[in-house]
Protein backbone atom coordinates (compact mmCIF):
# COMPACT_ATOMS: atom_id res chain seq x y z
CA UNK A 1 0.00 0.00 0.00
CA UNK A 2 1.36 3.37 -1.13
CA UNK A 3 0.65 6.78 0.93
CA UNK A 4 0.80 10.50 -0.14
CA UNK A 5 4.46 12.60 0.88
CA UNK A 6 2.06 14.80 3.01
CA UNK A 7 0.95 11.43 5.06
CA UNK A 8 4.53 10.20 5.03
CA UNK A 9 5.48 13.24 7.15
CA UNK A 10 3.41 12.72 9.26
CA UNK A 11 4.27 9.41 9.84
CA UNK A 12 8.32 10.74 9.51
CA UNK A 13 7.54 13.67 12.65
CA UNK A 14 5.88 11.29 14.81
CA UNK A 15 8.97 9.12 14.62
CA UNK A 16 11.31 12.06 15.53
CA UNK A 17 12.51 12.95 11.62
CA UNK A 18 12.63 16.99 11.29
CA UNK A 19 10.38 17.87 8.00
CA UNK A 20 9.90 21.40 6.24
CA UNK A 21 6.08 22.43 7.56
CA UNK A 22 3.90 22.59 5.17
CA UNK A 23 -0.16 22.96 4.46
CA UNK A 24 -1.93 20.74 2.82
CA UNK A 25 -4.63 22.13 -0.09
CA UNK A 26 -6.61 21.51 -2.35
CA UNK A 27 -8.20 24.45 -3.73
CA UNK A 28 -5.62 27.47 -5.41
CA UNK A 29 -7.22 29.93 -2.86
CA UNK A 30 -5.72 27.52 0.11
CA UNK A 31 -2.41 27.45 -1.27
CA UNK A 32 -2.13 31.32 -1.94
CA UNK A 33 -2.97 31.68 2.32
CA UNK A 34 -0.50 28.78 2.59
CA UNK A 35 1.79 30.38 1.09
CA UNK A 36 1.57 33.56 3.38
CA UNK A 37 0.78 31.45 6.71
CA UNK A 38 4.09 29.85 5.68
CA UNK A 39 6.22 33.50 5.85
CA UNK A 40 5.15 34.78 2.20
CA UNK A 41 8.94 35.06 0.53
CA UNK A 42 9.26 31.32 -0.71
CA UNK A 43 7.17 28.12 -0.69
CA UNK A 44 7.12 25.05 -2.76
CA UNK A 45 4.23 23.77 -4.35
CA UNK A 46 3.83 20.01 -4.42
CA UNK A 47 1.02 18.08 -6.22
CA UNK A 48 0.27 15.02 -4.17
CA UNK A 49 -0.13 11.81 -6.13
CA UNK A 50 1.05 7.72 -5.86
CA UNK A 51 4.06 8.17 -8.33
CA UNK A 52 7.25 9.34 -8.60
CA UNK A 53 8.95 11.92 -10.99
CA UNK A 54 6.62 14.68 -10.14
CA UNK A 55 9.48 17.47 -10.65
CA UNK A 56 10.06 16.46 -13.87
CA UNK A 57 6.35 16.03 -14.82
CA UNK A 58 5.71 19.58 -13.29
CA UNK A 59 4.33 18.69 -10.28
CA UNK A 60 6.58 20.48 -7.88
CA UNK A 61 6.97 24.30 -8.54
CA UNK A 62 8.36 27.57 -6.75
CA UNK A 63 6.25 30.11 -5.83
CA UNK A 64 7.73 33.21 -4.64
CA UNK A 65 4.36 35.18 -3.74
CA UNK A 66 0.99 34.36 -2.77
CA UNK A 67 -0.01 35.06 -6.77
CA UNK A 68 2.41 32.91 -7.86
CA UNK A 69 1.16 29.94 -4.96
CA UNK A 70 -2.17 30.35 -6.39
CA UNK A 71 -1.13 29.98 -10.28
CA UNK A 72 0.76 26.99 -9.77
CA UNK A 73 -2.26 25.34 -7.69
CA UNK A 74 -4.18 26.08 -10.48
CA UNK A 75 -2.35 24.47 -13.05
CA UNK A 76 -2.23 21.21 -11.38
CA UNK A 77 -5.58 20.81 -9.42
CA UNK A 78 -7.89 18.83 -11.01
CA UNK A 79 -6.05 18.08 -13.62
CA UNK A 80 -3.61 15.67 -15.12
CA UNK A 81 -0.23 15.05 -14.11
CA UNK A 82 1.85 12.65 -16.16
CA UNK A 83 5.13 10.93 -14.89
CA UNK A 84 7.24 8.18 -16.00
CA UNK A 85 5.29 5.74 -13.26
CA UNK A 86 1.83 6.81 -14.44
CA UNK A 87 2.02 6.05 -17.86
CA UNK A 88 0.52 8.48 -20.66
CA UNK A 89 -2.91 8.62 -18.99
CA UNK A 90 -1.61 10.57 -16.34
CA UNK A 91 -3.30 10.93 -12.47
CA UNK A 92 -5.84 13.42 -11.67
CA UNK A 93 -4.31 16.05 -8.89
CA UNK A 94 -7.21 16.69 -6.20
CA UNK A 95 -4.56 17.75 -3.47
CA UNK A 96 -1.35 19.75 -2.86
CA UNK A 97 0.84 20.21 -0.49
CA UNK A 98 2.40 23.70 -0.08
CA UNK A 99 5.70 23.59 2.05
CA UNK A 100 7.76 26.51 3.44
CA UNK A 101 11.10 27.22 1.29
CA UNK A 102 14.35 26.28 2.79
CA UNK A 103 18.35 27.28 1.98
CA UNK A 104 19.80 24.34 1.06
CA UNK A 105 23.12 23.61 0.89
CA UNK A 106 23.42 19.67 0.09
CA UNK A 107 21.37 16.88 -1.15
CA UNK A 108 21.64 12.99 -0.23
CA UNK A 109 19.80 10.04 -0.57
CA UNK A 110 18.54 7.86 2.22
CA UNK A 111 15.86 4.54 2.37
CA UNK A 112 15.58 1.41 4.09
CA UNK A 113 14.13 -1.50 1.28
CA UNK A 114 14.09 -5.09 1.81
CA UNK A 115 17.05 -7.08 0.65
CA UNK A 116 15.61 -10.69 -1.19
CA UNK A 117 19.18 -11.63 -1.56
CA UNK A 118 19.94 -11.37 2.12
CA UNK A 119 16.29 -11.95 3.78
CA UNK A 120 16.89 -8.42 5.59
CA UNK A 121 15.65 -4.83 5.42
CA UNK A 122 18.58 -2.78 4.02
CA UNK A 123 19.89 0.91 4.66
CA UNK A 124 21.45 2.19 1.45
CA UNK A 125 22.63 5.86 1.33
CA UNK A 126 23.93 8.12 -1.26
CA UNK A 127 25.69 11.34 -1.03
CA UNK A 128 24.09 12.08 -4.67
CA UNK A 129 20.56 12.84 -3.94
CA UNK A 130 17.46 13.98 -5.44
CA UNK A 131 17.93 11.46 -8.42
CA UNK A 132 16.59 8.13 -8.73
CA UNK A 133 18.63 5.81 -7.04
CA UNK A 134 18.62 3.84 -9.87
CA UNK A 135 21.38 6.30 -11.91
CA UNK A 136 23.82 6.06 -9.10
CA UNK A 137 26.63 3.56 -10.06
CA UNK A 138 26.93 0.64 -7.16
CA UNK A 139 30.28 1.72 -5.45
CA UNK A 140 28.50 5.47 -4.91
CA UNK A 141 25.83 3.58 -2.52
CA UNK A 142 26.44 2.92 0.96
CA UNK A 143 24.61 -0.67 1.98
CA UNK A 144 24.01 -1.35 5.95
CA UNK A 145 21.88 -4.68 6.71
CA UNK A 146 19.34 -4.20 9.47
CA UNK A 147 18.51 -7.20 11.82
CA UNK A 148 15.07 -7.37 12.16
CA UNK A 149 15.09 -7.52 15.92
CA UNK A 150 17.65 -5.16 17.01
CA UNK A 151 17.20 -2.47 14.28
CA UNK A 152 20.00 -0.37 12.92
CA UNK A 153 22.99 -0.27 15.03
CA UNK A 154 24.18 2.96 16.41
CA UNK A 155 27.13 2.58 14.56
CA UNK A 156 25.83 1.87 11.27
CA UNK A 157 23.87 4.94 11.30
CA UNK A 158 27.24 6.61 11.97
CA UNK A 159 28.76 4.73 9.94
CA UNK A 160 26.23 6.13 7.16
CA UNK A 161 26.22 9.38 8.30
CA UNK A 162 29.81 10.02 8.11
CA UNK A 163 29.92 8.05 4.76
CA UNK A 164 27.65 10.77 3.54
CA UNK A 165 30.02 13.31 3.96
CA UNK A 166 28.07 15.04 7.05
CA UNK A 167 30.04 16.14 10.32
CA UNK A 168 29.86 17.64 13.41
CA UNK A 169 26.58 18.18 14.44
CA UNK A 170 24.83 17.71 11.14
CA UNK A 171 26.43 14.04 11.23
CA UNK A 172 24.95 13.45 14.56
CA UNK A 173 21.43 15.03 13.25
CA UNK A 174 21.70 12.77 10.15
CA UNK A 175 22.41 9.69 12.19
CA UNK A 176 19.35 9.93 14.77
CA UNK A 177 17.27 10.61 11.28
CA UNK A 178 18.83 7.42 9.41
CA UNK A 179 18.27 5.12 12.94
CA UNK A 180 14.55 6.74 13.43
CA UNK A 181 13.80 5.74 9.95
CA UNK A 182 15.28 2.22 10.34
CA UNK A 183 12.65 1.90 13.59
CA UNK A 184 9.56 3.61 11.36
CA UNK A 185 10.18 0.65 8.30
CA UNK A 186 10.31 -2.23 11.06
CA UNK A 187 7.61 -0.51 13.74
CA UNK A 188 5.17 -0.32 10.59
CA UNK A 189 5.70 -3.37 8.76
CA UNK A 190 7.03 -1.10 5.11
CA UNK A 191 8.46 -2.27 2.40
CA UNK A 192 9.98 1.10 1.66
CA UNK A 193 10.72 3.98 3.76
CA UNK A 194 12.69 6.45 1.67
CA UNK A 195 13.64 10.10 2.21
CA UNK A 196 14.69 11.71 -1.68
CA UNK A 197 16.59 13.87 -0.81
CA UNK A 198 17.81 14.71 2.62
CA UNK A 199 19.17 17.70 2.88
CA UNK A 200 22.00 19.48 4.74
CA UNK A 201 20.58 23.33 5.09
CA UNK A 202 22.43 26.39 5.17
CA UNK A 203 22.23 26.65 8.70
CA UNK A 204 23.49 23.58 9.40
CA UNK A 205 20.79 21.45 10.64
CA UNK A 206 19.41 18.29 8.60
CA UNK A 207 16.11 17.63 7.10
CA UNK A 208 13.80 15.54 5.14
CA UNK A 209 12.56 17.34 1.97
CA UNK A 210 10.73 14.29 0.53
CA UNK A 211 9.02 11.25 1.84
CA UNK A 212 7.96 8.24 0.59
CA UNK A 213 6.78 5.15 2.34
CA UNK A 214 4.96 1.95 0.90
CA UNK A 215 3.85 -1.01 3.16
CA UNK A 216 3.57 -4.72 3.10
CA UNK A 217 -0.13 -5.32 2.57
CA UNK A 218 0.08 -8.67 4.34
CA UNK A 219 0.73 -6.54 7.16
CA UNK A 220 -1.82 -4.24 7.49
CA UNK A 221 -3.77 -6.00 9.76
CA UNK A 222 -1.55 -5.04 12.54
CA UNK A 223 -2.00 -1.51 11.63
CA UNK A 224 -5.29 -0.01 11.30
CA UNK A 225 -4.30 3.24 11.54
CA UNK A 226 -1.65 3.09 8.76
CA UNK A 227 -4.60 1.41 6.65
CA UNK A 228 -7.06 4.62 7.11
CA UNK A 229 -4.23 6.32 5.06
CA UNK A 230 -5.38 4.76 2.53
CA UNK A 231 -6.63 6.70 -0.98
CA UNK A 232 -8.90 4.86 -3.12
CA UNK A 233 -9.21 8.02 -5.61
CA UNK A 234 -5.04 6.62 -5.88
CA UNK A 235 -6.08 3.36 -6.78
CA UNK A 236 -6.97 1.37 -9.89
CA UNK A 237 -10.45 0.57 -9.34
CA UNK A 238 -9.87 -3.01 -10.68
CA UNK A 239 -7.15 -3.60 -8.35
CA UNK A 240 -8.95 -2.35 -5.48
CA UNK A 241 -11.75 -4.01 -6.12
CA UNK A 242 -9.90 -7.41 -6.42
CA UNK A 243 -8.59 -6.85 -2.98
CA UNK A 244 -11.68 -6.74 -1.85
CA UNK A 245 -12.25 -10.50 -3.17
CA UNK A 246 -8.70 -11.16 -1.76
CA UNK A 247 -7.52 -11.29 -5.31
CA UNK A 248 -4.30 -10.33 -5.95
CA UNK A 249 -4.37 -8.28 -9.60
CA UNK A 250 -2.25 -5.72 -11.14
CA UNK A 251 -3.32 -4.55 -14.56
CA UNK A 252 -0.83 -4.71 -17.51
CA UNK A 253 -0.84 -3.49 -20.69
CA UNK A 254 -1.29 -6.90 -23.05
CA UNK A 255 -4.07 -8.34 -24.65
CA UNK A 256 -3.89 -11.79 -23.03
CA UNK A 257 -5.88 -11.91 -19.73
CA UNK A 258 -4.13 -14.33 -17.14
CA UNK A 259 -5.85 -16.61 -14.53
CA UNK A 260 -3.51 -18.00 -12.37
CA UNK A 261 -3.33 -20.04 -8.30
CA UNK A 262 -0.26 -19.07 -6.70
CA UNK A 263 1.95 -16.18 -7.49
CA UNK A 264 4.86 -17.68 -8.73
CA UNK A 265 2.83 -19.71 -11.21
CA UNK A 266 1.85 -16.74 -12.69
CA UNK A 267 5.14 -15.00 -12.75
CA UNK A 268 5.97 -18.42 -15.08
CA UNK A 269 2.84 -17.67 -16.99
CA UNK A 270 3.68 -14.21 -17.77
CA UNK A 271 7.28 -14.83 -18.96
CA UNK A 272 5.95 -17.76 -20.99
CA UNK A 273 3.55 -15.71 -22.91
CA UNK A 274 6.24 -12.99 -23.43
CA UNK A 275 8.56 -15.51 -24.87
CA UNK A 276 5.77 -17.02 -26.94
CA UNK A 277 4.97 -13.22 -28.55
CA UNK A 278 2.32 -11.97 -26.86
CA UNK A 279 2.06 -9.76 -23.91
CA UNK A 280 -0.11 -10.55 -20.27
CA UNK A 281 -2.91 -7.85 -19.73
CA UNK A 282 -2.46 -8.58 -16.09
CA UNK A 283 -1.24 -10.45 -13.33
CA UNK A 284 -4.17 -11.87 -11.62
CA UNK A 285 -3.17 -14.48 -8.40
CA UNK A 286 -6.85 -16.26 -6.80
CA UNK A 287 -5.02 -18.18 -4.13
CA UNK A 288 -4.37 -22.17 -3.89
CA UNK A 289 -8.24 -22.13 -2.00
CA UNK A 290 -9.90 -20.94 -5.12
CA UNK A 291 -13.38 -21.03 -4.85
CA UNK A 292 -16.43 -20.47 -6.73
CA UNK A 293 -17.14 -17.30 -6.10
CA UNK A 294 -13.52 -15.85 -6.86
CA UNK A 295 -13.04 -17.28 -10.24
CA UNK A 296 -16.32 -15.71 -11.09
CA UNK A 297 -15.03 -12.66 -10.17
CA UNK A 298 -11.57 -12.66 -11.44
CA UNK A 299 -13.10 -13.53 -14.72
CA UNK A 300 -15.76 -10.69 -13.95
CA UNK A 301 -12.41 -8.38 -13.70
CA UNK A 302 -10.07 -9.81 -17.02
CA UNK A 303 -13.11 -9.19 -19.15
CA UNK A 304 -13.65 -5.31 -18.00
CA UNK A 305 -10.44 -4.63 -20.10
CA UNK A 306 -11.16 -3.63 -22.82
CA UNK A 307 -7.52 -4.38 -24.17
CA UNK A 308 -8.03 -8.44 -23.30
CA UNK A 309 -8.33 -10.38 -26.68
CA UNK A 310 -8.07 -13.71 -25.02
CA UNK A 311 -7.72 -15.72 -21.47
CA UNK A 312 -5.14 -17.81 -20.24
CA UNK A 313 -6.36 -20.36 -17.17
CA UNK A 314 -3.19 -21.88 -15.85
CA UNK A 315 -3.93 -23.93 -12.75
CA UNK A 316 -1.87 -26.60 -10.27
CA UNK A 317 -4.78 -28.17 -8.26
CA UNK A 318 -2.70 -29.22 -5.09
CA UNK A 319 -4.73 -27.56 -2.01
CA UNK A 320 -7.75 -27.54 -4.08
CA UNK A 321 -8.59 -30.80 -6.37
CA UNK A 322 -8.69 -30.03 -10.24
CA UNK A 323 -11.97 -30.94 -10.76
CA UNK A 324 -13.77 -28.59 -8.27
CA UNK A 325 -11.54 -25.83 -9.73
CA UNK A 326 -12.82 -27.26 -13.07
CA UNK A 327 -16.10 -26.58 -12.31
CA UNK A 328 -15.30 -22.82 -10.55
CA UNK A 329 -14.27 -22.48 -14.24
CA UNK A 330 -17.73 -23.52 -15.61
CA UNK A 331 -19.74 -22.19 -13.73
CA UNK A 332 -17.75 -18.85 -14.15
CA UNK A 333 -17.47 -18.73 -18.12
CA UNK A 334 -21.90 -19.39 -17.65
CA UNK A 335 -22.35 -16.24 -15.52
CA UNK A 336 -20.18 -14.00 -17.15
CA UNK A 337 -20.64 -15.16 -20.88
CA UNK A 338 -17.19 -14.70 -22.19
CA UNK A 339 -17.12 -13.20 -25.80
CA UNK A 340 -13.38 -13.61 -25.96
CA UNK A 341 -11.63 -17.28 -26.47
CA UNK A 342 -10.80 -19.19 -23.34
CA UNK A 343 -7.32 -21.35 -22.73
CA UNK A 344 -7.13 -23.38 -20.29
CA UNK A 345 -4.24 -25.51 -18.77
CA UNK A 346 -4.98 -27.91 -15.86
CA UNK A 347 -2.51 -29.94 -14.04
CA UNK A 348 -2.54 -31.37 -10.42
CA UNK A 349 -5.00 -33.75 -8.08
CA UNK A 350 -7.59 -35.13 -10.48
CA UNK A 351 -6.53 -33.33 -12.91
CA UNK A 352 -8.33 -36.01 -15.66
CA UNK A 353 -11.57 -35.58 -13.94
CA UNK A 354 -11.36 -31.83 -14.55
CA UNK A 355 -10.30 -32.43 -18.07
CA UNK A 356 -13.54 -34.63 -18.55
CA UNK A 357 -15.45 -31.60 -16.95
CA UNK A 358 -14.36 -29.33 -19.51
CA UNK A 359 -14.27 -31.70 -22.79
CA UNK A 360 -18.11 -32.23 -21.58
CA UNK A 361 -18.97 -28.76 -21.34
CA UNK A 362 -18.91 -28.58 -24.84
CA UNK A 363 -18.15 -24.67 -24.18
CA UNK A 364 -15.77 -22.65 -26.14
CA UNK A 365 -12.99 -23.60 -23.92
CA UNK A 366 -10.01 -24.42 -25.77
CA UNK A 367 -7.75 -27.01 -23.71
CA UNK A 368 -3.54 -27.25 -23.45
CA UNK A 369 -1.57 -29.73 -22.71
CA UNK A 370 0.90 -27.94 -21.21
CA UNK A 371 2.33 -24.13 -19.99
CA UNK A 372 4.16 -23.62 -23.31
CA UNK A 373 1.17 -25.43 -25.63
CA UNK A 374 -1.20 -22.85 -23.59
CA UNK A 375 0.74 -19.45 -23.72
CA UNK A 376 0.90 -20.46 -27.96
CA UNK A 377 -2.85 -21.44 -28.28
CA UNK A 378 -3.16 -17.62 -26.20
CA UNK A 379 -0.92 -15.45 -28.95
CA UNK A 380 -2.75 -17.16 -31.75
CA UNK A 381 -6.16 -16.33 -30.18
CA UNK A 382 -4.92 -12.91 -28.91
CA UNK A 383 -4.01 -12.50 -32.95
Amino acid sequence: MKIHEYQAKELFRAHGIPTPRGIVCRAREEAGRAHDELGGSLSVVKAQIHAGGRGKGGGVQLARSRADAEEHAGAMLGKPLVTHQTGPEGRIVSKILVEEGLGIDREYYVALAVDRVRECPVLIASAEGGVEIEQVPHDKLIKEPVDINCGLRSYQARAAAYGLGLTGDAAKEGARIVEALARLFIDLDCSLAEINPLVLLKNGHVVALDAKINFDDNALFRHKDVLELRDPEEEDPAEARAAQHDLSYVKLGGSIGCMVNGAGLAMGTMDIIQHAGGEPANFLDVGGDASVERVTEAFKIITEDQNVRAILVNIFGGIVKVDLIAQGILAAVQTVGLEVPLIVRLEGTNVERGRELLAESRLAITPASDMADAAQKAVEAAG
